[in-house]
């Protein structure tokens, strides 16, 4: 369960929403120096970066449920400030009562400025609203120098008010970058602001934060 800023003191929540520097100013000014030193690399196009953000959701069994298609795409229209595009299954599958090209979820590509403040809200402001969290385990970064998390309940986002949006689901996040392996995405990835950590889940004990199997955003 998400706790709506019920561990996170009000003041130091306030000061967090109001970080000055963008995560593109953060990038150049905190990260660039760590990169360069720590790759020993002179060349600035040479060391990663953000590239983009795949913000995504399934619908599962709701598939066929308008009300709740139209709440999930209001919610993640608000968080992201861009529409998301319906993913379509691919093939049919009697198990999952699921046919071809019926709708499986929803998805939003994110650059540019709207992946700079949609990076900078995710950092300062919405994980610090996770109950009970602790960190972002390191394993969640790939080979390809991708990290994805999942969030449990959009809820977490200030723009979805539960009193608005009825409809609880959750949104798996890809933070995308142009790091050629592991290690250098996760010195990107802790340059920038984010709080990884290589303890293991269990001890963790996270409940609104999840650990997702990554994909390859072609």
């Amino acid at each position: 369960m998400i706790g709506y800023a019920k561990n996170v003191q009000p003041l130091l929540l306030k000061q967090m929403t109001k970080t000055k520097l963008t995560s593109k100013e953060t990038y150049l000014q905190n990260a660039l120096p760590i990169l360069k030193e720590k790759l020993k690399r002179e060349n600035l196009l040479s060391l990663p970066r953000v590239d983009r953000i795949v913000v995504a959701s399934g619908v599962g069994k709701h598939a066929k449920e308008g009300k709740f298609l139209e709440d999930v795409e209001k919610g993640m229209t608000l968080l992201t400030g861009q529409k998301p595009v319906q993913t379509l299954s691919k093939k049919s599958i009697a198990g999952f009562k699921l046919r071809e090209n019926q709708v499986a979820g929803l998805m939003v590509t994110l650059r540019g400025k709207r992946m700079d403040d949609f990076l900078k809200k995710l950092i300062h402001v919405v994980l610090p609203r996770v109950r009970d969290f602790r960190g972002i385990q390191s394993s969640c970064i790939d080979q390809n120098g991708n990290m994805s998390i999942g969030i449990r309940e959009a809820a977490a986002f200030p723009e979805v008010d539960p009193q608005k949006i009825e409809t609880l689901f959750g949104l798996q996040i890809t933070i995308v970058t142009t790091a050629k392996n592991k290690e250098e995405a996760k010195i990107l990835l802790e340059s920038i602001g984010f709080p990884l950590t290589d303890v293991a889940l269990e001890d963790l004990k996270m409940t609104g934060v999840s650990k997702k199997k990554n994909k390859k955003f072609a």
